[in-house]
């Protein structure tokens, strides 16, 4: 049966078949309404699957996977821009068992680089970025997640992402409220985009939609993972947006 006759019979996947489907077979590009609720029933089913396996993860092997990723996060950065020195990287406060990067934040601070953490001040917009230290005034933000209180936005050169899941073309699930890539599509320059998260979150494909997108790496304990047809011996050092 070609693609044209099942739509023309209006197939659609249903939500328990979509891990089936062949990803050769799938078209992100394709803006059909049936294909994306299902893709979306999916999603937010898998999601479930995949946030409660993570919070059912001892605390320590968490813990250990976060001590083995910082290295791996490290080379990432170096193959790509080539230093780390006075760099402006992005990352997360921790929530719902996610990877706790926060010791590994406070020894970049001390190394002289900027960190910031992603601020809400608009719902459904691009996220800002404010410059954190383990001494700055922090507030509840949106969700409830701890934010700096004040400070100057600025737009850093490496971003870092947290994984619900992933899959080997670079595509992220996340939360579901796209504020991610809401802000990638919005940064120029577009910084170096990283997801991290557990090897376990791995699965064959999140059914990307024209909106997601796909990160430059996904570092996870087991090591560096270039997105699907990306050879990393040709990368050359990305261009930076400020010295």
């Amino acid at each position: 049966m070609t693609r044209d006759t099942d739509r023309s019979q209006g197939y659609a996947s249903p939500p328990c078949l979509a891990h089936e489907i062949d990803p050769a077979y799938f078209d992100p590009f394709v803006v059909d309404e049936a294909q994306a609720r299902d893709v979306a029933r999916w999603r937010k089913a898998e999601r479930r699957r995949l946030l409660a396996e993570r919070a059912a993860m001892p605390v320590s092997l968490r813990q250990a996977a976060a001590e083995q990723i910082v290295p791996h996060l490290e080379a990432a950065v170096l193959k790509r821009l080539g230093r780390l020195e006075r760099l402006t990287i992005s990352a997360w406060w921790p929530i719902k068992a996610e990877l706790n990067l926060r010791h590994w934040l406070t020894d970049l601070v001390a190394r002289g680089l900027t960190v910031a953490l992603p601020v809400v001040l608009t719902p459904a917009a691009p996220l800002v970025f404010r410059p954190w230290t383990p001494e700055c005034e922090m507030v509840q933000g949106f969700w409830k997640i701890p934010v700096p209180a004040e400070g100057p936005e600025v737009i850093p050169q490496v971003t870092l992402a947290p994984v619900v899941g992933w899959d080997a073309a670079g595509f992220r699930l996340g939360y579901g409220g796209g504020y991610f890539d809401r802000t990638l599509a919005a940064l120029l320059p577009r910084p170096l985009a990283i997801g991290v998260g557990l090897q376990a979150a791995e699965v064959t494909t999140i059914f990307p939609q024209p909106y997601d997108i796909a990160m430059d790496a996904i570092v996870t304990e087991t090591g560096l993972h270039w997105p699907t047809g990306l050879d990393p011996a040709n990368l050359l050092p990305t261009s930076l947006n400020s010295d």
